[in-house]
């Protein structure tokens, strides 16, 4: 069997004809030749016979390692005269439209990306972290279920940080498939626009209940003329938690000001390291935050009473009560609260109040604490990974490889004769 003939089987690469192999210092560049007569616009579906010219230089893509060796697939490409988008350079069956990767190389790398670190990634397929940043977004453009937006009746409309300085994205999740659907860079009104409008008059009529948090700015959006006006707005219970774990931050802060300016500078050093004690839920402390919270308890005073307050309305929200038993409790918390004598909590109970009617929607739907705080715990972790992506939209694609609707196929799993395009 002839080199060519052997590389042509190894890559199994659609739509072309190997014409040469050569093996350099640790690379082997294998020479294709496309067999299709039509250029294909690498930007939309027409097709010619007609060229425009020969691109002056050869194209080349990475694509999977074989062994220790990297291997690189090149071509010389023609270009034509597209009646949209003008002269461009014919697409590739074998690439995605723009990319130095071949398609193989990128369901890789998109894969590897929702299990492994940074760190692992660039180490096992040696290319930085930016050019994973780009891949990855192109997979999801690629390969994101085309039908997310359909059958969404209950969602959730999150935002979360990407990028220290205040950089966060939108995100919309479908409550009843447990995944995200949707995302856009920004956090205010007109962040929560674009999803209506891409989900268009029909389908944001079927919407029968959005959660969401406590701010103003995304109610704003959905009960606009045209978006979900019919939804029932839930102010889901994780954060309300969310909220008191705040106003215990505050209060830890406001006491730990105070020792800082006792004679003993210890006290305020000691009571520093308390903070994770006291905003860790119990059964997830160490033995040692364990014995600084009996510590902490034993001292008594406004730091334990509002420890005690986040406690009472966390188990409020457990998900063993009923809507008339949350009720109850919730308007006992908020009576204690207001009587406490401590401002963020009194505040609080306040907000509480006002939001009471969409708190208590959100337990009669099952929108509970365990089922968001799932997924957020999901998306804080992906965040971790993601830090160090330049844009917003590398960051959004992790998140929605990681736990949106794509359904990952690696180029082992794909059945023997079908192509990469039909199971792209």
């Amino acid at each position: 069997m002839r080199v060519t003939t052997a590389f042509k089987h190894l890559l199994a690469l659609p739509g072309v004809t190997v014409r040469q192999v050569d093996f350099g210092s640790r690379q082997v560049t294998v020479t294709v030749a496309l067999r299709s007569g039509r250029l294909r616009c690498p930007a939309c579906a027409y097709t010619t016979t007609a060229r425009y010219d020969t691109r002056p230089v050869a194209s080349s893509w990475r694509h999977l390692d074989l062994g220790i060796w990297r291997l690189e697939v090149r071509a010389g490409l023609l270009r034509l005269q597209c009646p949209t988008h003008g002269v461009r350079t014919e697409a590739v069956p074998f690439a995605r439209a723009g990319s130095d990767f071949t398609r193989d190389f990128e369901d890789l790398v998109g894969w590897l990306a929702t299990a492994m670190d940074k760190t692992a990634i660039v180490r096992l397929v040696r290319i930085d972290w930016d050019s994973v940043g780009r891949i990855i977004a192109r997979v999801m453009d690629d390969k994101l279920d085309p039908k997310r937006l359909d059958n969404l009746f209950v969602v959730g409309v999150d935002e979360v940080a990407w990028k220290k300085g205040q950089q966060y994205i939108t995100l919309v999740s479908d409550h009843q498939r447990g995944k995200m659907v949707w995302g856009a860079e920004g956090r205010d009104s007109k962040t929560l626009d674009q999803f209506f409008t891409e989900l268009g008059n029909e389908r944001s009529a079927a919407i029968e209940a959005v959660s969401m948090d406590l701010g103003p700015a995304y109610a704003k959006s959905v009960r606009a003329q045209g978006h979900a006006p019919q939804a029932i707005i839930c102010y889901d219970p994780f954060h309300v938690v969310q909220l008191a774990t705040k106003a215990l931050d505050t209060v830890r802060r406001q006491a730990w000001q105070e020792m800082r300016l006792l004679p003993d500078p210890t006290l305020a050093k000691r009571f520093k390291g308390a903070r994770w004690c006291l905003l860790k839920n119990p059964v997830d402390l160490t033995d040692k935050q364990a014995v600084t919270l009996r510590k902490i308890r034993r001292r008594g005073g406004d730091v334990w009473r509002a420890y005690a307050l986040k406690e009472a309305l966390r188990e409020i929200f457990a998900g063993d009560l009923s809507e008339d038993e949350v009720a109850a409790l919730l308007d006992r918390f908020c009576s204690k609260a207001s009587r406490s004598g401590l401002k963020p909590f009194i505040t609080l109970s306040r907000t509480i109040a006002k939001h009471r009617a969409g708190i208590l929607a959100a337990v009669h739907l099952g929108i509970n604490n365990a089922r968001h705080e799932a997924l957020n715990g999901r998306v804080r972790l992906i965040m971790k990974r993601a830090y160090g992506f330049h844009s917003a939209k590398s960051a959004l694609a992790l998140i929605m490889l990681t736990i949106g609707p794509i359904d990952h196929v690696l180029p082992h799993e794909r059945p023997p004769g079908v192509s990469i395009l039909s199971s792209a």
